[in-house]
């Protein structure tokens, strides 16, 4: 599985140890920056992780910021991504069965990375259940599709 990876300058180290921890566990990584601490905007880079999604350079995407909010938002702005703030396992695992998420955005400035490495590890390892939760990802689909067609 290829997971894109992503971080604004308040995500960053988190973004290391996430990525650092996915390569050892045997994923491909595709790191889109940041590269540093140095301040950037949080928008450039959710754009990226969400374009590699979305046109199938990758499975999945991880985000990271300092609350994960912002990164959750930009992404989102991009047709066919579903990006979750997550914060604990079972938020994790409800965003992947019930929501089918694409995106992970986790809070770089909030969690240790003892802490997100589980929940990373059950969103990716997590299915996404379908039966009644396919009706409402379709729901979310037709409302991106109505809003392309919006002056």
């Amino acid at each position: 599985m290829k997971i894109a990876v992503g971080s604004d300058h308040a995500g960053f180290e988190l973004k290391q140890k996430i990525a650092e921890y996915l390569a050892t566990s045997g994923y491909e990584v595709h790191d889109l920056g940041t590269v540093s601490t140095d301040s950037v905007d949080y928008p450039d880079f959710a754009e990226k992780v969400a374009l590699e999604v979305r046109d199938h350079r990758a499975d999945r995407g991880i985000l990271m910021c300092g609350t994960g909010i912002g990164v959750s938002i930009a992404a989102n702005k991009v047709r066919g991504i579903r990006a979750a703030v997550v914060w604990d396992i079972e938020i994790a695992r409800l965003s992947r069965e019930h929501n089918d998420s694409n995106v992970l955005c986790l809070p770089g400035r909030f969690m240790a990375p003892e802490t997100a490495r589980p929940i990373v590890e059950t969103w990716l390892r997590t299915e996404f259940a379908a039966g009644r939760h396919t009706r409402r990802i379709e729901k979310i689909s037709r409302i991106e599709a109505e809003q392309e067609k919006a002056p």
